[in-house]
């Protein structure tokens, strides 16, 4: 089983060279630590920053520079700071290639929910819906089950949708599934972790098909 850190590690293994990334706030956040030093990647945050590197270490941070969850960041040499209207032009324009984020419900039909709980106050969904509106490759970092022991990958989403037929994987701290038009699509699983175990932890339809390898990382 993965923890937060071996999903983003995972996660990373699918940013490729010339890539444009934006980074959700959660798990996300933490595929930047990851990347490979071979290959050339730009990470953009909604608030104004392209060119994001991994977390300061402590006692580095910098408190003026910062991704949309408010976390200090640090910025690789030939970044740049815009303002909302630029960045956003970026992303509905379609020129972000990935974008990684977090979730609290994901639908076998590619639905996301991942901005509200009923009850909770919030100010709103943010970035979150100009994403999911725009990307065309949609990675979904998350864990399998809720505190309670719930699937969070369903066949239908309970929660207020984010986007809807949108998320074109998801990765968690069990496997690694591609969502088809008939459901989940096991492609791999964590160390430790067996067929059956994602069976049991998964609501909506998981088609398993040979035998799944355990994920490299």
């Amino acid at each position: 089983m993965l923890d937060k850190n071996g999903i983003a590690k995972r996660i990373a293994k699918e940013v490729q060279d010339g890539y444009y990334v934006n980074l959700g706030i959660g798990i996300p956040t933490l595929v930047a630590n990851y990347v490979r030093d071979d290959i050339e990647v730009e990470f953009q945050s909604e608030n104004g920053v392209l060119g994001m590197g991994p977390f300061p270490f402590e006692g580095e941070e910098d408190a003026d520079i910062i991704n949309a969850g408010k976390q200090t960041i640090t910025t690789l040499p030939g970044a740049s700071f815009f303002d909302s209207a630029t960045s956003f032009s970026m992303i509905r324009g379609k020129h972000v290639d990935l974008t990684i984020l977090g979730a609290m419900e994901v639908s076998e039909n590619g639905d996301i929910a991942n901005w509200k709980i009923p009850g909770k106050m919030v100010k709103g969904m943010g970035g979150a819906m100009d994403l999911v509106a725009s990307a065309e490759n949609i990675i979904v970092a998350m864990m399998h089950t809720n505190r309670a022991g719930h699937s969070k990958l369903l066949s239908k989403c309970s929660l207020p949708l984010t986007g809807v037929g949108c998320v074109k994987k998801v990765v968690t701290n069990l496997a690694v599934m591609e969502v088809t038009g008939q459901g989940f699509k096991l492609l791999e699983r964590a160390p430790g972790v067996s067929v059956e175990d994602i069976k049991n932890a998964t609501e909506g339809t998981l088609i398993i098909e040979g035998d799944i390898p355990e994920m490299n990382i």
